[in-house]
């Protein structure tokens, strides 16, 4: 039959949905007439013409040439970045469609993440454009994807949410300056030697009974979202603290460039640090200094300007290093209260570089309070790349396939902040309005259809539609709702395993079951 339908030579029949039963009757009617055309509706006949590029890869994101704001990504700027790290390779598994499946991947969840999925994914694109499929074996697609350089996809990842950054309305600004968020998160990888080497486990948990950890420091765009840098390393040890890694993220900051951060950031060795490069701060006062409103000039109620000493050299730093620093700084300090139900009554002090209360680079205290305000924000972006994107425990089982893991979800995470982007722009809206969640849902359902549709204009007309699909997935706001941080759906009450698992096989194998 295959050596029949060869000799037939027609372009775009797909035998494997077709069930067999039909197979005589087809055959008979192209003997017949052999210029039938039985091509499916949703399979184009000449996509096998062309190669799967870049430009394929992210069309999925909605992310089409004609439309505005996402024409910043240069698809010949990201093959060069590949070929710049030497990760440029061919065959049935190249790069443009490796990274395509492993961003599949990441953006699902379940059975659909894992490399056998994925593998599924591209044999099912390769029979729709006519060629022929890989094996179901996962081999060589996991051996594929280990040849993508880690650095040009760190270098991608960070490219996309710079320019994105770069491309942000100016409406979307506080007070037309580049906000930042900082924070930091951990994550967690399969038990094996290789991770364990790399990234230990935590001290508290027994051999063999917990995973390795590892901390990143994120630096989040305020306007977009989308993550600008991220440093990861050990999640204990010297130099792998959350500020020690932000120092990392420097290269990321501009002169003029706000960074907003929770209190454990408020150290006087970062501000001078951050000070240096001609960026302010706004961070909430660490609750070890003591403050007093009735000293320092005085702006206002609960306002005013003081100046901190140099404390006493820390054993970490340098003496040279600590010599270079300044014996004090002037800095400014806020103090308000929110008073609404379900909401913390406890004073915020918030410290900040901003010493005037007016002018272009001043700032109100009603203001600065906002600006704080809005630091919540990166506690709901890290839920959506840990919780959403899946990032909370990865699924390779080495420290460099980790590593790609990482920065592959973190582009993912880039990209569809930078749909939002688009869809926001379209819309009038703000990209914080947008849901993640919906416009991931939407990219999803688009994932095949995007590459199916072969007209120019025709594309871009799809892609303009679901992105004002996506503009229209709004942030619930419901002011004055609060609800307790209590779950009321029980789990399965299964024992935590207190003993490594060869020892409870054992125990097994003798009949004991007491531990379960």
């Amino acid at each position: 039959i295959c050596r029949k339908i060869r000799q037939l030579k027609v372009i775009g029949l797909v035998v494997d949905p077709l069930p067999w039963v039909f197979l005589n009757s087809l055959l008979g009617d192209l003997s017949k007439n052999p210029r039938r055309d039985f091509t499916l509706t949703s399979i184009p006949s000449s996509f096998g013409k062309r190669s799967f590029t870049f430009r394929d890869a992210l069309q999925g994101f909605l992310l089409h040439d004609d439309l505005p704001f996402a024409s910043m990504l240069d698809h010949d700027w990201i093959h060069e970045v590949f070929r710049k790290h030497k990760s440029l390779f061919g065959g049935i598994y190249h790069t443009t469609i490796v990274l395509w499946a492993f961003l599949s991947q990441v953006l699902r969840d379940g059975k659909e993440a894992s490399c056998q999925s994925a593998v599924s994914r591209i044999s099912a694109f390769l029979i729709r454009a006519g060629r022929k499929p890989p094996t179901a074996d996962t081999g060589d697609y996991c051996r594929a994807r280990a040849k993508l350089a880690e650095l040009a996809i760190k270098e991608v990842c960070i490219g996309v949410g710079t320019q994105a950054q770069s491309k942000a309305n100016p409406k979307w600004l506080w007070k037309n300056r580049n906000a930042y968020l900082v924070d930091g998160f951990t994550f967690q990888m399969p038990d094996t030697p290789e991770n364990q080497k790399a990234y230990p486990q935590h001290t508290a948990q027994k051999p063999g009974l917990g995973f390795p950890i590892a901390r990143v420091t994120g630096l989040i765009s305020l306007a977009t979202g989308a993550l600008v840098n991220a440093a990861f390393g050990r999640y204990k040890g010297k130099g792998t603290g959350e500020t020690a890694l932000f120092k990392q993220l420097f290269g990321s900051l501009k002169a003029g460039d706000i960074v907003v951060a929770d209190r454990h950031y408020c150290s006087y060795w970062l501000i001078c640090a951050l000070m240096s490069i001609g960026v302010d701060i706004c961070f909430r006062k660490h609750q070890a200094r003591h403050t007093d409103f009735r000293k320092g000039r005085r702006l206002g109620k609960y306002d005013h300007v003081v100046s901190w000493k140099k404390s006493v050299r820390p054993e970490w730093m340098s003496k040279k290093e600590y010599a270079s620093l300044p014996r004090e700084i002037t800095l400014r300090e806020i103090r308000y209260v929110i008073d609404e139900p379900g909401r913390k009554q406890e004073p915020f002090v918030v410290a900040t570089t901003m010493l005037e209360p007016e002018g272009e680079t001043g700032a109100t205290r009603d203001e600065l309070a906002d600006l704080y305000g809005y630091r919540w924000n990166i506690e709901l972006d890290i839920r959506s790349i840990k919780s959403f994107m899946n990032l909370s425990h990865v699924r390779c089982k080495s420290p460099e396939m980790v590593h790609r893991e990482v920065w592959v979800t973190l582009l993912a995470y880039n990209l569809i902040r930078t749909t939002i982007a688009l869809a926001a722009n379209l819309c009038g809206k703000r990209p914080r309005q947008i849901s993640f969640v919906s416009a991931c849902q939407y990219v999803l359902a688009s994932w095949q259809e995007a590459h199916q549709i072969e007209k120019r204009v025709l594309l871009a007309h799809y892609c303009r539609a679901m992105l004002m699909a996506i503009g229209q997935c709004i942030v619930g706001n419901r002011p004055g709702r609060f609800e307790p941080r209590v779950v009321k759906l029980r789990r399965d009450q299964y024992k935590k395993m207190m003993k490594p698992r060869n020892e409870l096989r054992k125990r097994l194998e003798r009949h004991d079951n007491s531990f379960e």
